[in-house]
C-alpha cells in the first residue's frame, strides 16, 4: 500500500505518567531514547510509536499519526499547495529520518515521515 501509517506518537503533558498508564494498560515494550525526551513504543506486530512531552504545554495531550512518504519536502510543499497549514516544517532527526507536521484545510493534524536512507 502506498503511504501507510507508520508511527503513532503521544504528545503528553506528563510523559512519565503516560508511560505508567500505557504500561499498565497494554503489553507494550517502552524504551527511553538516550539523550532525548522520547520513549519508543514497541507493540510487536503492527505500527509502533512513541511518547514525548508535548512541545505545546497549553495544548491537551493528543495522539498524532505519521504517514510514510518518499520525499517529505516535496510532500509538505504539495500539501501546502492543496490548502494545508504547515504546523512544523521539515525537521531532521539525525540517523532516523525527517518529518513535518501539517494541518489539512479542515484542521486535522497529520505527520509526514521520510526515514533516513539505509546504508
Amino acid at each position: 500500500m502506498a503511504n501507510p501509517f507508520v508511527h503513532v506518537e503521544l504528545q503528553s503533558k506528563d510523559r512519565e505518567a503516560s508511560k505508567k498508564f500505557y504500561e499498565g494498560l497494554f503489553d507494550w515494550k517502552l524504551d527511553d531514547v538516550p539523550g532525548m525526551d522520547y520513549t519508543m513504543i514497541g507493540v510487536g506486530e503492527g505500527t509502533g510509536g512513541g511518547i514525548m512531552t508535548s512541545p505545546m504545554p497549553e495544548a491537551p495531550s493528543a495522539w498524532l499519526s505519521y504517514v510514510l512518504v518518499d520525499d517529505v519536502t516535496a510532500c509538505t510543499k504539495k500539501a501546502k499547495s492543496l490548502g494545508a497549514h504547515v504546523v512544523k516544517d521539515v525537521t531532521a532527526i539525525p540517523n532516523y529520518g525527517r518529518f513535518s507536521i501539517i494541518a489539512d484545510p479542515f484542521g486535522a493534524v497529520l505527520g509526514l515521515w521520510q526515514p533516513a536512507a539505509r546504508k
